[in-house]
């Protein structure tokens, strides 16, 4: 399923803020991105009150300061040596 995203949402100031990130890191980053409208949406709610959400009432899109905050949560998991030894990896075999 795909997750909606706000009109609020700017993918080159966000990708500025992931600098370093693996692609896992960056999956992790939004999948709790987007569940954050989803916690807004049932803080305060009770259990039964929660399981009478219809679908509609749940899907919220993905805002830029969920992202932003998801982002400030989220570390990389690669070091500069990581990145420095790809690098110097790629010099010397190229890509494909």
């Amino acid at each position: 399923s795909s997750v909606e995203l706000d009109s609020s949402v700017d993918l080159a100031q966000l990708a500025e803020k992931c600098a370093g990130f693996s692609g896992a890191d960056i999956n992790s980053l939004c999948r709790d991105a987007s569940m954050m409208a989803m916690r807004r949406r049932i803080k305060g709610l009770n259990k039964e009150e929660i399981m009478n959400l219809r679908k509609d009432e749940t899907e919220m899109p993905v805002t830029q300061a969920d992202l932003l905050d998801a982002a400030a949560r989220t570390s990389s998991s690669v070091s500069a040596a990581d990145v420095k030894r790809h690098e110097a990896w790629l010099k010397e075999f190229g890509s494909t």
